[in-house]
């Protein structure tokens, strides 16, 4: 049986699909009219659930793709390929503590406080106030908010914490707070970049040298999908190309910048 707290994803028949929380009692308000909480904890995942004025939606394990996916944007959001491989190179696991610079619309930061857990704590560093309130209220629409402390600051300015576990730096100039990295990251943690262009990654690992941040490592994940006919099988006629460049890099005190 479905559980209130739980994260469901709600299929339209021939339509989208919708993210929601399941309420301990109240309904969940779509377009097309109302369904109960007592429908939803009443079905299993596959079952179809129906509102007061007749709409149709299939009940659906929400993924934390969907939910990367499902965040309202206002910015460019970090795709799940390249989340992934974010999540292994910085190590986040249940209990780790992670700054996220640069949140914009909050897709990385629902992915880190899925990780984290109830006894781990995401940082999120905006500096403009609107993606910080859009931020908030993606990361309430998927019950994560409780995870995520949310600071209107320039990352230039420095973080509030200290000694924690990694860093992923989503900004246009991310060379301008290495001093703020290092301060924050416990040694032998670990911090990520994401870089549009290859001038901005050049120009980071120059950066890079004058600092305690060592073994730096570049890559580009491409995602290439497949038309599942068995007849017929062969790639997606379109595919997203580039999202990004990712560096990743240890912070080693000892090391003589």
């Amino acid at each position: 049986m479905i559980e209130p707290g739980e994260l469901i994803q709600l299929q339209k028949t021939r339509g989208k699909n919708y993210i929601r929380c399941v309420p301990e009692t109240d309904s969940i308000k779509m377009a097309d009219g109302r369904i109960t909480a007592e429908q939803i904890t009443n079905s299993h995942y596959g079952d179809f659930v129906y509102t007061h004025r007749g709409g149709e939606y299939r009940l659906v394990m929400a993924t934390l793709s969907d939910l990367v996916k499902g965040v309202r944007r206002e910015t460019q959001i970090i795709y799940p390929k390249d989340i992934g491989f974010i999540l292994m190179k910085l190590r986040v696991f249940p209990g780790a503590r992670v700054i996220d610079a640069g949140a914009g619309s909050g897709s990385l930061a629902a992915a880190f406080a899925w990780f984290v857990g109830q006894e781990g704590a995401v940082y999120c560093y905006e500096r403009r106030a609107d993606f910080c309130d859009l931020c908030r209220r993606n990361l309430e629409q998927f019950n994560l908010e409780n995870r995520v402390e949310i600071r209107e600051q320039d990352v230039e300015e420095g973080f509030e914490q200290n000694s924690v576990d990694a860093v992923f730096v989503d900004i246009r100039t991310p060379w301008t707070c290495l001093d703020a990295v290092q301060a924050g990251l416990k040694p032998g943690g670990l911090v990520g970049f994401l870089l549009p262009t290859t001038n901005q990654v050049s120009s980071l690992l120059e950066a890079l040298r004058e600092t305690s941040l060592d073994e730096p490592e570049v890559a580009e994940i491409l995602l290439r999908h497949y038309k599942g006919n068995p007849e017929r099988l062969r790639p997606d006629d379109r595919m997203v190309g580039h999202t990004g460049y990712l560096l990743f890099s240890r912070y080693h005190p000892e090391v003589v910048a």
